[in-house]
């Protein structure tokens, strides 16, 4: 019933597939941001792409319910495969309003924040990569975790700087609260990508 194996580097791989999920929908974000003809189109990839991503969630937690000794703490890998899943979930919700609300073209803070989410989605994939042996990498795991904090910090910067804008030359309030409301989640998107790098830096921290 149980596997024993104490070197088991699937929790590793299925880790990394939910962050390339992750990544790709920060990708589809991207492209909606420049052209917002594609938004219906990628709305429909993502929730295919949610979809996916839910099912190696469970595919983890499975896994966590059959392994009797895991690589890293039964505690860790439950919050981190939760929190990749949740990552997609945001960005999926943030495409949904932009069809929603029939945005149009993005707000050049809008298209600023979505690269900075491309950024750290790529480094939580090459976290994510590297955490197979944390001790041999754990320099280059924490650097990509102090380069999605600081990819963070420059988002809340951008966030405030856009939000400025819009109260102050947004004239039409129904555009403003649409923009408001997006923008809020692009922000909030950032903020769940340095949590998630935080719990990876937590991990360092026990095992290297």
């Amino acid at each position: 019933m149980f596997n024993f194996k104490k070197k088991d580097t699937e929790f590793y791989d299925l880790f990394i597939m939910s962050a390339q999920y992750f990544y790709k929908g920060a990708l589809m974000m991207d492209e909606v941001m420049l052209d917002y003809s594609k938004a219906s189109d990628k709305v429909k990839e993502i929730n295919d792409i949610e979809h996916e991503a839910d099912a190696v969630n469970d595919k983890i937690i499975d896994k966590l319910n059959m392994t009797f000794i895991t690589p890293i703490d039964r505690e860790d890998i439950y919050a981190l495969a939760n929190s990749l899943d949740d990552g997609v979930d945001l960005l999926q919700g943030t495409l949904q309003r932009m069809v929603m609300y029939r945005t149009g073209e993005a707000m050049p803070g809008a298209i600023s924040l979505t690269k900075l989410l491309i950024e750290c989605t790529e480094e939580i994939i090459k976290a994510f990569s590297l955490l197979k042996n944390i001790k041999k990498n754990q320099a280059q795991i924490l650097d990509s975790a102090h380069k999605i904090a600081r990819l963070e910090s420059e988002g809340d910067r951008v966030y405030r700087h856009e939000m400025a804008y819009l109260f102050d030359k947004c004239k039409d309030p129904i555009e403003l609260i649409k923009w408001k409301d997006i923008l809020e989640n692009l922000e909030e998107t950032l903020d769940h990508c340095e949590k998630l790098s935080d719990m990876i830096r937590g991990v360092v921290m026990k095992y290297a």
